[in-house]
């Protein structure tokens, strides 16, 4: 081992060291187990490369879509400087040329009369926003979402997270709030009345497992709207921006909602950013004129993050990213369901739409042992939180078809090296003491910390 090596090695143990200092130590046990205790460095494209370890990782997670234009995007770069030479964040509320152009561009791209918006400053800020926005000007008390939902972890936000895991600790959240099962509208049905403000639903859940919105669903929903008056909330954070092949997730149904939320991509993975697009109605007109402070955010359309946020519209608009991601999507799916029926007894179904695609293993322990063998090989992806036998691929939409192939390549290698693993476990999952264990998100973090205490000490050893 040479110098550089060992001072790269001695600077990362010291790092790790501090980060579970001041941050936290569960966190880098977490990452450590599944070999993703990586240093991002040389951000391009699709790509970033492992400071210690020299390896090039294919990005299939994009922090659950921030990277749509693609890592260290030079032209978002270069709106990022030239924003910077002429503004600070602006003060909330005030006028600017940033603002205005940013609005205009994003409201031009909108599908139907969704003309009107709120910034605000993340996606959870916006969906407390857009709850808001649908409470306020119905004066109605109650909202409906989906079980294993994801919207954030903010206050409205995280009480329509279709999860107990992320709420129970900081009960009791918002009253009147109610969960049916994503995709039945009879469900739906027997909670709706005249006291609900909003229906709130991603089209595609993506920490819920990658399960798609079918058009016959979200036209009942908007049918349902309709009749009982009911505000429509699309969450669009993670589909929205040409993720599932068109601009936007709603385009493939065309179902409009009376609110939209975008986020994550809008950033360009720069600088962050977000909005609250809804109906220009007189419900909405009056309420927000009324009271056009009822939702604000320091941070939340700074003229920094409108300079980034129109830049990268017009980089998705020039380039047509959502073509590529149905093009590119079209492929990888195609390769992971070949995986699929090369591997009935592990894989149980592939789905999703464009570069939004999920595989679902046969049990929840898979989702672990897969994102540990895809670390390996140099592919950073993560399994849903609300559905962890469930890996989720969120490549930048830019990607070509070729590279999908090789990380379909990638993807087959770590299938085999995981199978050793599996000869042992699969048998035991079927007991039901075994599974319970297997399945234990603390069990898999103690277990594969003590596998890489093992490697680290055959390396040393070897190294020596």
């Amino acid at each position: 081992m040479g110098a550089l090596d060992k001072k790269i090695r001695k600077d990362k143990k010291r790092i790790l060291k501090l980060f579970g200092k001041h941050i936290s130590q569960g966190q880098v046990r977490y990452l450590r187990c599944a070999h993703l205790d990586v240093q991002e460095e040389r951000r391009a494209g699709i790509e970033f490369v492992d400071k210690e370890s020299g390896t090039t990782f294919f990005d299939a997670f994009t922090s659950a879509g921030c990277f749509n234009a693609g890592r260290g995007n030079p032209r978002i770069i270069a709106a990022l400087e030239e924003a910077m030479e002429e503004y600070d964040m602006g003060s909330p509320g005030l006028f600017s040329r940033a603002k205005i152009d940013f609005a205009s561009k994003l409201v031009s791209l909108c599908p139907g009369n969704l003309k009107r918006l709120v910034l605000a400053g993340s996606g959870a800020d916006a969906i407390d926003g857009a709850l808001k926005l649908a409470l306020g000007a119905t004066g109605r008390k109650e909202i409906i979402a989906m079980v294993k939902a994801y919207h954030g972890h903010s206050g409205f936000s995280l009480s329509v997270n279709g999860k107990e895991y992320y709420k129970h600790l900081f009960e009791p959240l918002m009253p009147g709030y109610h969960f049916a099962h994503f995709g039945d509208l009879d469900e739906v049905r027997k909670l709706a009345s005249r006291n609900t403000a909003a229906i709130i639903i991603e089209p595609i859940q993506g920490e819920g497992g990658i399960h798609v919105g079918s058009d016959e669903y979200l036209h009942g929903l908007r049918k349902l709207c309709d009749e009982l008056e009911i505000m429509l909330i699309f969450d669009e954070i993670q589909t929205g921006f040409g993720r599932t092949g068109r601009l936007w997730a709603s385009e493939h149904s065309g179902v409009v909602p009376d609110i939209m939320v975008a986020a994550k991509s809008i950033s360009g993975g720069l600088y962050p950013n977000a909005a609250i697009v809804y109906r220009d109605n007189d419900l909405f007109g009056r309420f927000v004129e009324a009271y056009p402070d009822f939702h604000t955010s320091s941070g939340g359309g700074s003229d920094l993050g409108c300079m980034v946020s129109s830049a990268v519209i017009d980089y998705i608009v020039e380039k047509k990213v959502w073509e590529n991601a149905a093009r590119s999507g079209a492929r990888f799916k195609a390769g992971l369901e070949d995986i699929t029926r090369e591997n009935p007894e592990i894989v149980k179904e592939v789905r999703g739409r464009g570069l939004m695609l999920g595989v679902e293993y046969k049990y929840e322990f898979i989702g672990a042992l897969m994102a540990d063998s895809l670390a390996k090989e140099g592919i950073w992806a993560a399994y849903s939180g609300n559905a962890p036998q469930v890996m989720r691929f969120q490549i930048p939409t830019t990607a070509t078809e070729t590279e999908v192939d090789v990380i379909l390549g990638r993807i087959r290698n770590a299938v085999k090296a995981m199978k050793p693993y599996l000869i042992f476990m699969m048998p035991l999952a079927k007991i039901p003491v075994f599974r319970i264990v297997f399945d234990n998100v603390k069990f898999q973090i103690f277990a594969f910390n003590v596998v890489r205490d093992f490697e680290e000490i055959f390396k040393s050893m070897k190294a020596r």
